[in-house]
């Protein structure tokens, strides 16, 4: 009460000096230089008297009227809290007496003949009744029908009794009563006592079915699946109230979901305790220190007019009442527990010494208002020119975020323009020498445009104007363009690079896929940076995997790693993390956020490694390790910081290990919504990238391949690539194996990947193998997986008879879809990537009729010569007002490409017209955006765009956006 008190004085401190202000503010602005008699000063210091006199008696009446709420809210803490545990120790015993339905369901039903017996019973029941602390007695009544009543009573030894003759309760009579009933009336069934604990021995044979009552719990309960609870009565020997609680008891093969008829059917008998309520209330009052302040009653509603008492009394002084609600279980029968004071409370002593503070405060402050006069207008002058200041601070901040929309469309427009027209050039006949000029100067300008990305995204974490967007994609298809990014690379430094995905992580997640790239992209950039040999493995995993197997040892070692060589341990990285601290509050993830994925994304290399005395300055903006690191390789030191804020809008952590001239591995988790359970405002886009990964399956649903790897780390890398394409994958570790699993006549294997490193370490044992896959006939296909510098080599010892296709790593779901369907319609070779993918492209674009829309004239040369390279035929307009009058319906064009950022009419805007003036066709219109990470994704689907391309045109990516809205012109022939 002393706390509440002080926080009134302060309220009410600041009540008076924000009144004061406003007075002295008003006095300052209209009178302040007038000469007031002394009879208007005295007049006004008056007012101000009988004003706070007022505003005293308001803060006793108010101060009481809190008091008043405390104590109320006191009571219904207190209450409740009783409520609660009275509620849970019944729980207890409840749960206790449903155990021994199990236990009997188990072994007298379950077993032939019965474990149990009335001796075994009563013994276990006696042993165990401190379990049941709240319990008399408990009983176990069995089914049975009349068909089977003679040959029951004949087997048990007596007769079964009625029990309606028996008073409204059976441990209300002797055991010598229960002998001399009559026998139960005939009817469909019955239900007679075979078990019951010593103390209430005397209802065994009594048939429950034949009280009113107890028929109806016995009813209830073996509908319901639930105990049901009897009506308050008086217990023999106590003279408490109490009540008994009834379960059914069914067989073992009832199913969960079960309704009441199969409930019904099912049952086999039913088992009752005695609850002694009055006891169970006392034990509990017993442990609170404060029992004897407070009344307890708890009161049967179940009928609301006519209340049962069941403990307490109605003796008290204090008229404040608070009513909790009980739950015993039965949904049938309602209970509630009404707490009373037992004391009056006292007088608000705290209240009038307030208020009369309060009186004698604003006295003082009318002594001395004139001589704060002055100091108060210096105050308002003081916030006047403050909030002009913050009015400076704010335009200046917007004018910051303007500029830094402007600098980046105008940096990255004209040097999209740039390295557009390299990649034209690089299309002419050019010597060496020019090419590796073009492609230079292609490499300093992707160079400056990825630095120009990560300053203008530092600028906005520093700005705090970095926000995240929430869109469904397929994080699958998310490695593969990381991988297809690094591929070349990759290859031209002999590294190994490989990507694996947990089967347990959703095929779509709902969250930013450019800022989750940007992140994988800057961690796989720095491991390519610094790698010379070995291998860059990234893997992605659900947190709660990795949770599961923390107990495993996860140290790694050289035969158990992609490459075989030592790695830094991986599980090191975490080790600071939250989530994995038993402490955190984010330990267990809760089952009601059932719609969240928690990602943890490790990306491991063998490189250079981190000096140790450098490793806790990594996320440090414009830090290197080096001062000579940036000269070496390059790079503005600002990724990984970039990359550690990017986590943390994902609420997610970022750390490392790193062990110099070993390597790092560097770990994140990221948290997102499933895609699969959230559909209400994605299903088309969803819809689009399901339908992209079942076409690239079904081509090979059901076929059986062979892997053959030594090495376990690697083998699953290239079973979850190939399983990608509903394949179903078996691994061996060498050629022996293979041939036994292929001999097997009960099964048929399509296809066997060999890694190049087996199939090159003994000619004349991959000979053999051939010669034996040829023996067999089983039509199967043989593949060698080999890096770029050993894939061009197959063993010349078989090439007289069969050349094996070789797929190139890192494998991809779409390259390796693809080596497939060239090897299994008998294609031999295996073309490169780019000339696939500029095969398909003209193949889908050849004699197109597209529209491109773009404001800057190189824009439109570049895109005109991409779009006209692959046989379309290409028609340019420079505004969105132009794309609208072509695309008038009716047209002949076949798609739209359509810059954003455009004057008069941008073309998000001109989207939306185009989108109403259709009527029967759609066109497909593609956002052209010079930032892939930073395009408008929910913008673009908000005003009908069907997908983007980046600036400029990339031919893997435009063929995947293309496929999606145009057939090939073979298939369309066919």
């Amino acid at each position: 009460m002393l706390g509440d008190g002080d926080k009134m004085w302060l309220k009410c401190l600041e009540k008076v000096s924000g009144n004061s202000c406003k007075i002295h503010h008003l006095y300052y602005q209209y009178i302040g230089s007038m000469r007031i008699r002394k009879t208007w000063w005295r007049k006004l210091l008056v007012a101000w008297i009988g004003c706070w006199i007022a505003v005293s008696v308001w803060i006793f009446w108010y101060m009481s009227s809190q008091a008043f709420e405390k104590r109320k809210e006191t009571l219904a803490s207190v209450c409740d809290e009783r409520a609660r545990m009275l509620q849970d120790q019944f729980n207890v015993s409840m749960n206790h007496v449903q155990a021994m339905s199990i236990l009997i369901s188990t072994f007298h039903h379950g077993k032939n003949p019965s474990a149990i017996d009335q001796r075994t019973f009563a013994r276990y029941t006696e042993r165990t009744a401190f379990e049941r602390p709240l319990t008399s007695g408990v009983a176990y009544a069995v089914r049975v029908l009349h068909s089977e009543r003679e040959q029951f009573e004949n087997q048990q030894g007596w007769t079964i009794k009625r029990m309606d003759t028996f008073e409204q309760s059976p441990v209300q009579k002797d055991d010598s009563v229960a002998e001399a009933l009559e026998p139960s009336p005939i009817q469909e069934e019955y239900a007679p006592v075979i078990f019951a604990q010593d103390t209430v021995a005397h209802v065994v044979a009594l048939d429950m079915l034949s009280g009113t009552e107890d028929r109806e719990n016995v009813l209830r309960a073996r509908a319901s699946g639930k105990g049901v609870l009897t009506a308050p009565f008086r217990l023999l020997k106590t003279n408490r109230l109490g009540v008994i609680l009834t379960f059914a008891v069914y067989k073992t093969d009832l199913p969960s979901n079960a309704i009441p008829r199969e409930r019904i059917q099912a049952t086999d008998g039913y088992i009752g305790g005695i609850f002694d309520i009055e006891s169970l209330v006392e034990k509990l009052l017993q442990q609170l220190a404060s029992k004897q302040t407070i009344l307890v009653n708890v009161y049967d509603i179940t009928n609301q007019s006519h209340p049962i008492s069941m403990y307490g009394s109605n003796v008290s002084d204090d008229g404040l009442e608070h009513v909790s609600a009980l739950n015993f279980g039965d949904p049938f029968r309602k209970h509630e527990m009404r707490c009373r004071f037992k004391q009056k409370p006292p007088w608000p002593w705290l209240a009038i010494t307030t208020s009369i503070g309060i009186l004698v405060i604003a006295l003082l402050i009318g002594y001395i208002f004139h001589a704060t006069l002055n100091r108060i207008a210096k105050v308002e002058d003081d916030c006047h020119k403050m909030r002009e200041l913050t009015k400076r601070a704010e335009a200046a901040d917007v004018a910051k975020s303007q500029f830094l929309a402007t600098v980046s469309h105008e940096i990255r427009t004209p040097m999209n323009g740039v390295l557009g027209m390299l990649q034209m050039l690089m299309g002419t006949a050019l010597d060496a020498n020019q090419q590796d000029y073009v492609r230079t100067a292609q490499d300093s300008g992707k160079a400056l445009v990825t630095l120009i990305n990560e300053v203008l995204d530092q600028a906005k974490i520093e700005s705090g104007k970095i926000e995240l967007e929430a869109m469904p994609f397929d994080l699958r298809a998310i490695m593969d363009e990381v991988l297809a990014l690094f591929s070349g690379k990759a290859h031209e430094k002999g590294v190994e690079l490989a990507v694996y995905v947990s089967d347990a992580v959703p095929e779509m997640v709902i969250g930013d896929p450019g800022r989750f790239r940007q992140i994988i992209t800057n961690l796989m950039g720095n491991s390519i940076k610094f790698t010379k040999k070995g291998h860059i493995f990234l893997t992605v995993h659900l947190v709660e995997e990795v949770m599961d197997s923390m107990d495993v040892e996860t140290e790694s070692s050289s035969r158990n790693t992609l490459s075989g060589l030592p790695v830094a341990d991986g599980s090191r990285s975490w080790v600071g993390f939250k989530i994995f601290n038993p402490e955190g509050s984010s330990h267990t993830p809760s089952p009601s956020s059932s719609d969240l994925v928690n990602l943890i994304v490790s990306v491991e290399d063998t490189g250079e490694g981190i000096p140790l005395e450098a490793q806790p300055c990594v996320f440090t903006p414009f830090m290197q390790v080096d001062p000579s690191i940036s000269r070496k390789y390059g790079g503005t030191g600002i990724g990984l910081s970039i990359s550690k804020c990017l986590v943390g809008l994902m609420n997610g952590e970022i750390g490392f290990v790193s062990i110099p001239d070993i390597g790092s591995t560097f770990t994140f988790t990221a948290v997102f919504s499933n895609g699969c359970c959230n559909s209400n405002d994605s299903k088309p886009q969803k819809q689009r990238l399901k339908n992209q990964s079942n076409t690239m399956s079904s081509t090979f649903q059901g076929m059986t391949a062979l892997v053959v790897d030594p090495k376990p780390v690697r083998a699953k890398v290239s079973r979850y690539q190939i399983q990608r394409l509903g394949i179903h994958v078996e691994l061996v570790l060498d050629f022996n194996q293979g041939l036994s699993s292929i001999s097997n006549e009960n099964k048929a294997v399509n296809m066997v990947f060999v890694e190049q490193e087996v199939w090159d370490r003994d000619s004349s044992i991959s000979a053999l193998f051939i010669y034996e896959l040829i023996q067999i006939d089983q039509g199967t296909k043989l593949f060698l997986l080999g890096n770029s510098l050993s894939s061009s080599r197959t063993n010349t010892a078989t090439s007289g008879f069969y050349t094996p296709s070789v797929i190139t790593k890192p494998l991809k779901a779409s390259m390796l879809s693809a080596s497939l369907q060239r090897a299994m319609g008998g294609n031999k070779g295996n073309p490169c990537n780019g000339e696939h993918s500029s095969l398909s492209l003209r193949n889908l674009l050849a004699g197109r009729k597209i529209l491109i829309v773009d404001d800057n004239e190189v824009n439109l040369i570049v895109a005109d010569a991409a779009l006209k390279k692959y046989g379309a035929d290409v028609v340019c307009a420079d505004s969105g007002k132009k794309a609208m009058k072509l695309l008038k319906p009716p047209h002949k064009f076949d798609a739209c490409f359509m810059d954003i950022q455009m004057p008069e009419m941008d073309g998000f805007e001109a989207t939306r017209i185009i989108r109403d003036m259709e009527s029967n066709g759609h066109i497909p219109i593609l956002a052209m955006t010079a930032d892939v990470i930073q395009a408008t994704y929910e913008e673009c689907q908000r005003c009908g765009m069907d997908g983007y391309v980046s600036k400029p045109f990339e031919a893997e990516q435009l063929y995947q956006e293309v496929s999606r809205f145009l057939q090939p012109i073979t298939s369309v022939n066919l």
